[in-house]
């Protein structure tokens, strides 16, 4: 999002064209369906392909990114993530830190706090 305008959407899912894993079976590894695509991804694949800049926008997501997902999210210019939950790694807030990347927490407890 940028100037309160969308540029790209995403969700979790599997490849372009592929049946979703609940159709095809999961491909886990450690615990987690490696199948998948995540949303953050996603969305920056979709704004990609349609020639979208995102240089410089937000991101809102569910949860944190997962840290391949944040290293796709900073590289890509993404200035701040908005996100309701935590989501397993504690090294993001380091690294959005060293990139200078807002990590903006949306959850229910008393509003957002900024890390």
């Amino acid at each position: 999002m940028r100037d309160k305008t969308i540029l790209s959407t995403g969700y979790n899912g599997s490849l372009r064209g592929s049946p979703h894993c609940d159709e095809a079976g999961h491909d886990m590894e450690n615990g987690h369906c490696v199948r998948t695509v995540h949303a953050e991804a996603n969305a920056v694949a979709q704004a990609a392909k349609n020639g979208v800049a995102i240089n410089g926008s937000e991101i809102y997501v569910t949860a944190s990114p997962c840290l391949t997902c944040f290293k796709l999210v900073a590289n890509a210019g993404i200035r701040t993530v908005y996100y309701k939950e935590f989501y397993r790694d504690e090294r993001i807030t380091g690294y959005a830190r060293e990139a200078d990347i807002r990590l903006v927490y949306m959850g229910p407890e008393k509003g957002s706090r900024e890390q």
